[in-house]
């Protein structure tokens, strides 16, 4: 699928995707979310893929839902949220959730405005970095309406329930700040591009395999019982000890992967 709406590059392994309706703030209508989900879709394929930033062009995020453009065609919004199964997530979700899925690590740059269905998205992303004059919210009480592009995945793993039932009723305006002290964001940068692609190339640098097992055990096992932790703890470890990418990864640091295995061994 060809993008009209989203910028797509890669460098050096990382993909740099961006959300490319500057005029409309990056607003998001139903090409735009066919798009990110066609996006998501070829990023998983690449096997060469080892980092992901994300952002928006014109110094916005997103300014969320464009609902006048989504609304004008009754057909468009029943494909948004059309879906077989009630457990399947549809393509409003999949924006979102669909960055969790991937197995390398997602990092969001936020910058201007990040409302509604922009801060759904960003919740599915890994890590978040906003500018000192960021402004956000979860805005879709304001119209009346509750958040359901599954960025409640990522929000119950970021605050205690009083806090996400509170900023997700009062619909209120964040500061990048205020955001930081309840967990929302990860930092914040006065270059949050800069800093989330040093970010990226130093998390390229280790081994694919292990942050891709990483990212999966702890999205998996963040609410799992301690018997499911413990087993899909030991299932990673085992693969990746059989992977050869441990091997490049401890050569990447400078140390003797055997001996380091040994060193482990005996208890250093």
């Amino acid at each position: 699928m060809a993008h009209h709406l989203l910028s797509v590059s890669k460098r050096n392994g990382i993909a740099y995707v961006g959300l490319n309706r500057p005029d409309k703030y990056n607003a998001l209508n139903f090409k735009l979310f066919k798009e990110i989900d066609s996006c998501i879709k070829s990023l998983a394929k690449d096997k060469t893929l080892t980092a992901v930033v994300l952002f928006g062009e014109g110094g916005n995020f997103s300014s969320g839902l464009d609902v006048k453009s989504v609304m004008s065609s009754p057909f468009d919004a029943v494909r948004l949220l059309f879906k077989w199964l009630p457990g399947n997530a549809n393509l409003a979700q999949r924006v979102s959730i669909g960055w969790r899925r991937l197995p390398v690590p997602v990092i969001a740059v936020m910058e201007g405005i990040c409302y509604g269905g922009g801060m759904q998205i960003v919740l599915g992303a890994d890590i978040r970095i906003a500018a000192p004059d960021c402004k956000m919210s979860i805005m879709e009480a304001k119209w009346g309406l509750v958040p359901d592009m599954a960025g409640l995945a990522g929000l119950r793993e970021l605050m205690p329930k009083d806090q996400a039932v509170m900023l997700t009723m009062s619909a209120d305006i964040l500061s990048a700040e205020q955001a930081k002290s309840l967990n929302l964001i990860t930092a914040i940068e006065a270059e949050p591009m800069a800093a989330a692609t040093a970010l990226a190339a130093k998390l390229s640098n280790t081994s694919p395999d292990a942050n891709a097992a990483i990212k999966s055990s702890i999205n998996r096992n963040w609410s799992a019982s301690i018997r499911q932790l413990l087993s899909r703890e030991s299932w990673y470890q085992v693969r990746l000890l059989l992977g050869k990418n441990r091997v490049i990864a401890a050569k990447r640091q400078g140390k003797d992967p055997q001996k380091s295995y040994s060193n482990r061994q005996a208890g250093w």
